[in-house]
């Protein structure tokens, strides 16, 4: 079957629209690439940028370290663990407390965390942590896990945990 000349002229110019509008958004692309990558420190440039979110605490441990920083709709913590005397029980619940007050100041929960890295002092702990650490609400599909038993935790704790979050 034989194509009208009209019909391949509107064939070309769709496809010739289509390869424009790939090259276009191509430059676009790059030209935002670019121009991030020329800024000043500190400028807005349009890309995601590292923060603390607005309602979290500052830190206040003698080391550099933040709390919680924001980069799009992700948050990473620090790890979080009782100081004070008590059982692995009391701790666990102390952390993932002080974990999920943080987690909602901001803007999310513990049903939003997608991975969490558990630090134990003792190993033997595993299954009484555990217990403590399945009662919460982690939402229908629980986060990727990590448990793990250092040599040392600074500040001696029980149990500490960290988390990656969204918003």
């Amino acid at each position: 079957m034989e194509q009208q000349p009209e019909q391949q002229s509107r064939r070309g110019l769709l496809r010739n629209a289509i390869k424009a509008a790939f090259v276009a958004a191509g430059g676009a692309v790059f030209a935002n690439r670019a121009s991030a990558e020329t800024a000043e420190p500190g400028q807005i440039t349009g890309r995601l940028q590292k923060h603390v979110p607005a309602g979290v605490s500052k830190p206040s441990a003698p080391v550099p370290i933040t709390n919680v920083v924001a980069y799009g709709n992700l948050l990473f913590f620090s790890s979080v663990g009782d100081h004070n005397k008590g059982t692995i029980e009391e701790h666990t619940k102390f952390a993932i407390d002080d974990l999920e007050k943080n987690l909602i100041a901001a803007g999310s929960s513990l049903q939003k965390v997608l991975k969490v890295n558990v630090y134990l002092k003792h190993i033997r702990d595993y299954d009484r942590m555990n217990a403590v650490y399945k009662a919460r609400n982690w939402g229908p599909i629980p986060p990727a896990r990590t448990v793990t038993s250092p040599a040392g935790i600074p500040f001696d704790p029980l149990f500490e945990i960290d988390c990656i979050a969204y918003i």
